[in-house]
């Protein structure tokens, strides 16, 4: 297991995780911070950490919307990536994140969408811990994606009248432009709660994938 290099953790300590890929010591996203902590060469692709941790957090890092957000959730898993590398844990640590966005990921959205009873079923499904298991998902994963296009198209169609109704009644391009901020603040709104259980729930994943043995 690779030594974390406490100076270079202190040094991370007053600077924010940023967005993308940077140049070497500049700014740092999650993983090229877990390679300069553990003294590797400039990379988001550090040889003392597990590749498919190292994959799931380099996604969820760009997709944050803010720095702020990067240091809350990934700040502290920095030195627990160092030495996680461990190629017969890997199949394992794939499928607990299948199970997760599966299990809890994708029913989170359906419920958003009102698709309560299609969430329910995802739910419910048995754990996944197996890649044996996947052919007896197929069936119930392809009915749910049935209902939810269904009700995307539904959607679709609602809101294009809406907006047409609109853009039809609205007098002026500035309360058009009014009307289009209160809609943004209103969505950012709504998918708050979703969006913050999701995030604490990714972390508790990534945590047990961190912890995970060969057992």
């Amino acid at each position: 297991m690779s030594p974390v290099i406490e100076e270079r953790l202190a040094k991370l300590a007053g600077l924010s995780l940023k967005k993308g890929a940077h140049a070497a010591n500049s700014t740092f996203c999650v993983m090229e911070a877990v390679a300069y902590v553990a003294g590797e060469p400039w990379s988001d692709h550090p040889a003392c950490a597990c590749p498919i941790i190292s994959t799931f957090l380099r996604n969820w890092n760009d997709n944050l919307p803010t720095d702020a957000d990067r240091d809350r959730l990934l700040k502290d898993l920095i030195p627990k990536m160092v030495g996680t590398k461990n190629p017969a844990l890997e199949q394992k640590r794939s499928i607990m994140a299948a199970d997760w966005l599966i299990r809890v990921h994708t029913p989170a959205w359906l419920r958003l969408a009102g698709l309560n009873e299609q969430a329910d079923r995802i739910a419910s499904l048995p754990e996944i811990t197996a890649m044996a298991q996947y052919p007896s998902l197929r069936g119930p994963l392809e009915a749910v994606r049935d209902d939810a296009y269904k009700a995307w198209a539904a959607a679709w169609d609602a809101a294009g009248a809406a907006a047409r109704a609109a853009a039809r009644d609205a007098a002026r391009d500035a309360a058009w432009a009014a009307a289009g901020a209160a809609a943004r603040d209103a969505a950012r709104a709504k998918l708050a709660p979703t969006v913050k259980q999701l995030q604490d729930s990714a972390l508790a994943l990534v945590e047990r994938m961190i912890a995970a043995t060969e057992n």
